[in-house]
């Protein structure tokens, strides 16, 4: 069994601020406010960076002295400024957290001694995270492969540089030695990774071609998703460049190409231009925002919603340097099976209109 260390300050936790253990503290978590973040509230910055916890619990951590600002107590309604530095104590020492090796049917379309590229099929999530530590694909690589290295700064992501989300199908590369996964980390942190998705959206866009900039941050108003802050007042920076590939009238076939590599941030910038991804439950997709929601139209798309019943992206090709020889590599995946038939729907009904 792999064991890997305690999340970095930023994940999610599965912990209960109530909880009792004895007169020891150990530190949980630390985080240093960004200098750019406006003056909030103590608790409602902290319900916002640790999604796990309610606002009743960082009260009471607060009122208990588990929760300093700068070294100090403080109150619930201390308002954090840029550079304060905010750490959570608690009785129990932090989780050694092991990912278990489980048989999985792994989709691999390249492998050698130091990377292999997988398709990821749709609702398989990447890597274990706290109440969710069996049936990912960081489970089956540990099965398939020994000895993973456990990513940057030691977090629980052991051969991971990059990830999808859950209900996004497509391919990753996976690092098989601390060399692969420091070079291949260079190459996403500079942006010379060529990452391009499909897309099929609500509507068709302006301009044929186009590009999307704005911030990228969690929600202040629902922490369960990414919002755009096109002022940069909050998040980090995003840029995802678009062409439309076909357009159906009330929907649309895009590529997308990755600049920066935000949580949800092409589901996030197309529902801020808005063009929300088709079938994307959590960006408003999933219900008819092109056409007249009434009869045989109506009908139609919640047939194609069936068949496509998870938000329409695809992570279609991988380019990268290989991390010892030097050689150029390029990787494609064919649309999977339930973004085929929502797409041929959606031509069938533009045929015929």
């Amino acid at each position: 069994m792999t064991t890997f260390p305690t999340p970095p300050p930023d994940a999610s936790p599965d912990y209960d601020f109530e909880s009792e253990g004895g007169d020891e503290l150990y530190e949980h978590h630390r985080i240093r406010v960004d200098k750019g973040q406006e003056l909030l509230r103590l608790d409602k910055f902290l319900l916002n960076r640790l999604p796990n916890a309610s606002r009743t619990k960082i009260q009471a951590a607060t009122h208990a002295g588990s929760v300093q600002v700068n070294g100090s107590s403080v109150k619930p309604n201390y308002r954090i400024k840029p550079g304060d530095l905010i750490t959570i104590t608690l009785p129990e020492p932090p989780r050694d957290d092991k990912v278990i090796p489980q048989a999985m049917d792994l989709d691999i379309r390249y492998e050698d001694e130091q990377l292999l590229i997988v398709n990821k099929p749709a609702g398989l999530v990447v890597h274990p995270a706290y109440g969710n530590w069996e049936g990912t694909l960081v489970n089956g690589l540990a099965y398939h492969l020994q000895n993973l290295p456990t990513g940057r700064n030691g977090e629980i992501r052991p051969g991971l540089v990059h990830r999808i989300d859950k209900d996004t199908s497509g391919l990753l590369v996976i690092g098989k030695t601390e060399l692969a996964m420091t070079h291949l980390s260079q190459q996403f942190f500079h942006h010379t990774v060529r990452r391009r998705y499909l897309a099929l959206v609500w509507g068709a866009p302006k301009e044929v071609k186009g590009t999307i900039t704005g911030h990228i941050g969690r929600s202040l108003r629902d922490r369960k998703v990414q919002a755009v802050y096109p002022d940069g007042s909050q998040g980090k920076p995003a840029v995802t460049h678009y062409e439309v590939l076909r357009s159906f009238g009330p929907a649309a076939l895009l590529e997308c190409r990755l600049e920066t590599g935000r949580t949800h941030q092409i589901r996030a910038h197309m529902q801020f231009i808005g063009h929300p991804l088709f079938s994307d439950a959590t960006y408003g997709g999933d219900r008819i925002r092109f056409g007249q929601a009434t009869g045989a139209y109506r009908a139609f798309v919640e047939n194609a919603f069936q068949l496509l019943p998870r938000q329409a992206l695809h992570a279609r090709s991988l380019g990268f340097v290989h991390p010892t020889t030097g050689e150029q590599l390029h990787f494609e995946a064919e649309l999977p099976a339930d973004f085929a038939a929502g797409l041929a729907a959606w031509e069938a009904w533009a045929a015929s209109a």
